[in-house]
């Protein structure tokens, strides 16, 4: 079985704490590597290296940075074949959907080679007599970043190039259920001449992310994941003096008016709860269908579920993979089961799915609920699966109320062909990223991605200008050259003349 190992200061670094942690090939089943959890001294070791990388990398040119960081951009795009298989085999999503990932990643990099726009300061000048003002803003230090199992390449390509950037080094832990794709970056971005200490990796478990959390030199973490652990991450890092971002869960909805294109409402719904089975943030799990919407809906819905064709993410033919673990999809599984006892209409139910050759796989098919209600568990927690419910209301405001009354907003959508209904709905459903006939509203690198309520903790939404803002701070300096008749005692507060 192979081992894998850390990245620390350019190079592999075999794990020394004796913890591995198992990571499988989700189609089979089977355990094909393990992965080192590091102890509190490996921590440690990698942020004592990141801050001695930053000694010389925080007062490195912008050139230099940039000129890295294209090199970097090209060479990550050469490999982008070699990244997504490395994705499908440790999470199971289909080829195309990590290639997707890998060119979301690369957005963000490219955003990076502008850094050097990004971190234009402000200059007033002559604000009093001979004074003036600038502001310009500065690096951080030693950051840190916590990325989940259902993009293992993407989230961190969030992260880490804005931070270096910024003229930050990096310790990145990643999912240690997807480990991979994250060192192969980490590869690349030596290969492109990065220093050796700026971009650090730690395989961990909770003993890793409590160090990160509590370490003095570390001084802020970027964090996605769930809901409950976003909270945490949040709380255990502000209390230790950081600056936290932590991204959370979600329970996305699809506003359905009676006068949309169904058929594109049908196709949006099928792609959004489906692609990723449902291992998306940003996944649409909820249906929100108005007056009669519902049941032409549904069966288009069932039309095209019908023919998806479900198998291992290396096979062309695949549109959707498999879930990261069986205890995952058994968890799964048991939201469908469940809401059936609890009321709610089961139009199809994927907990029976297996594929042939394949049948010790994380497999489900795609499951579909209607008339859900917000009592029933299969609308109160976030499933992270293949399973899209359906609630019937009868007008705009309805929906709107059950939206808003969700604990969580990070994604939702509106499908209408009335512009003044879309233009209301962006104003008041209470959602950081909001998608008009768009299902799944992941914003361009340029912009910033970010949720409200339970969906984020910290002030700071994730890349474009809140990111560039969060892994740097802000400086104010006053100048003044005196002129020779200057001078003189003067204890009153000072004037702008």
């Amino acid at each position: 079985m192979k081992t894998l190992s850390h990245w620390i200061g350019g190079k592999p670094v075999e794990g020394t704490s004796g913890n591995f942690g198992p990571v499988y090939n989700p189609a089979t089943g089977a355990q094909e590597k393990q992965v080192p959890f590091a102890s509190v001294d490996e921590v440690d070791t990698a942020v004592a290296t990141a801050k001695e990388a930053f000694r010389t990398w925080g007062t490195s040119s912008l050139a230099k940075r940039t000129a890295v960081l294209f090199k970097y951009r090209e060479l990550v795009d050469a490999h982008r074949e070699e990244i997504a298989r490395l994705i499908t085999a440790e999470h199971g999503k289909v080829h195309s959907d990590a290639l997707g990932e890998v060119a979301r990643g690369l957005e963000i990099v490219e955003l990076a080679c502008g850094i050097s726009e990004k971190l234009k300061g402000e200059l007033s000048t002559q604000v009093s007599t001979r004074v003036d003002v600038s502001s310009i803003r500065q690096s951080l230090g030693v950051v840190a970043g916590i990325t989940p199992f259902n993009f293992p390449a993407m989230v961190p390509m969030w992260m880490f190039p804005i931070a270096i950037a910024c003229g930050n080094t990096f310790v990145l832990k990643p999912s240690e259920k997807v480990p991979s794709a994250a060192f192969k970056l980490a590869e690349l971005a030596a290969e492109a001449g990065l220093p050796d200490g700026v971009l650090n990796i730690v395989n961990g478990d909770k003993t890793a992310v409590d160090r990160i959390l509590a370490h003095p030199d570390i001084a802020a973490v970027s964090f996605v994941g769930s809901t409950p652990i976003a909270k945490y991450i949040h709380a255990t890092g502000t209390a230790n003096g950081k600056r936290v971002q932590a991204l959370g869960g979600a329970k996305n909805h699809m506003l359905v008016l009676p006068d949309a294109d169904l058929e594109l409402a049908a196709d949006s719904a099928i792609n959004a709860a489906y692609g990723s089975a449902g291992e998306r943030c940003m996944a649409i799990s909820v249906v929100v269908a108005v007056g009669d919407t519902a049941d032409p809906l549904i069966e288009k819905i069932k039309e095209r579920a019908a023919a998806l064709t479900i198998g291992p993410g290396d096979d062309p033919a695949s549109e959707m993979g498999p879930l990261i673990t069986k205890v995952h999809r058994d968890k799964v599984a048991s939201y469908v089961t469940g809401a059936a006892a609890q009321g709610a209409t089961v139009a199809i139910d994927g907990t029976g799915f297996t594929v042939e050759g394949h049948e010790d796989g994380h497999w489900i098919g795609v499951s579909l609920l209607d008339n859900v209600t917000p009592e029933m568990d299969c609308y109160r927690d976030e499933i992270f699966g293949p399973v899209l419910s359906v609630v019937r209301v009868e007008t705009y405001d309805e929906a709107i109320a059950l939206m808003n009354n969700s604990p969580w907003g990070n994604g939702t959508a509106i499908f209408t062909r009335d512009g003044g209904a879309a233009r209301r709905f962006q104003l008041e459903v209470e959602a950081g990223m909001v998608g008009v006939n768009v299902p799944i509203p992941v914003p361009v690198g340029y912009h910033s991605f970010g949720g409200w309520k339970d969906s984020l903790f910290g002030d700071h939404h994730i890349y474009g200008n809140d990111g560039v803002h969060f892994y740097t701070r802000g400086k104010v300096v006053t100048t003044r050259w005196p002129d020779p008749s200057d001078g003189g005692i003067n204890l009153g507060f000072p004037s702008n003349s």
